[in-house]
């Protein structure tokens, strides 16, 4: 089946923690050596609770906390150590690259859309199987995050889906934040529940999905109706 058969799905936009990578765990602990070794207080549960929002949002929170760094020093800490574990395995989640080869083969563009900084978004990019994702949005490519739908919409954008198309579109988002962006842009809202131990609104989706068991192109095109 070509993208010509596909007369609903026009794109998929995916999140990269937690949808793409399991890679929370890595931020959870690079924030917990930071604290740790800089006299302040974390722990897994604050962690979660940062899940999906900027690395600003974490310093300021980790800061009010007794980390005695400033922000920008927490923030280039934190990435310096999830970098590092990124470089060494880029922790995929089970399935989800046979997701994105099916999407492939079908000629459904796919964007990556994450918060996280241009150098991790570049890893993921230049190592997705056959080259699957078209392009991608990191934090410093937009003035407003999550959940803000800016970073969605200049995706969209750059393969030049319109903001009355998006309709035609799927967003996969794991957290509260990324799933209030997805809603606010139209699209049809694919929530990822696997791999986020917070628990999310129905009303921010669409509909859920608990892994990738059972999913590929026709699955997702046949979610528009």
């Amino acid at each position: 089946m070509s993208k010509g058969e596909f007369v609903k799905l026009q794109a998929v936009f995916w999140d990269m923690d937690g949808t793409l990578i399991n890679s929370e765990p890595y931020w959870h602990e690079a924030e917990l050596q930071v604290a740790k070794e800089n006299g302040g207080y974390w722990d897994k549960d604050l962690a979660w609770s940062c899940s999906g929002t900027s690395l600003t949002h974490v310093a300021a929170m980790m800061i009010e906390r007794g980390t005695q760094l400033d922000e920008q020093t927490i923030i280039e800490k934190i990435m310096r150590i999830v970098e590092e574990s990124e470089q060494r395995l880029l922790p995929w989640i089970e399935g989800v690259e046979d997701v994105l080869i099916s999407l492939k083969e079908h000629d459904i563009p796919c964007v990556l859309v994450t918060t996280s900084p241009r150098v991790m978004a570049q890893n993921l990019y230049e190592h997705a199987p056959h080259n699957s994702l078209q392009t991608y949005v990191c934090g410093q490519d937009v003035k407003h995050h999550k959940p803000d739908p800016e970073p969605y919409l200049l995706a969209a954008s750059k393969i030049v889906i319109t903001p009355e198309q998006m309709k035609h579109c799927i967003i996969v988002e794991d957290s509260a934040t990324g799933l209030t962006a997805a809603k606010s842009t139209g699209a049809f809202v694919l929530a990822q529940t696997a791999y986020n131990q917070n628990t999310v609104s129905a009303d921010l989706y669409n509909a859920a999905i608990h892994g990738y068991d059972g999913v590929d192109a026709q699955y997702l095109n046949a979610l528009l109706g």
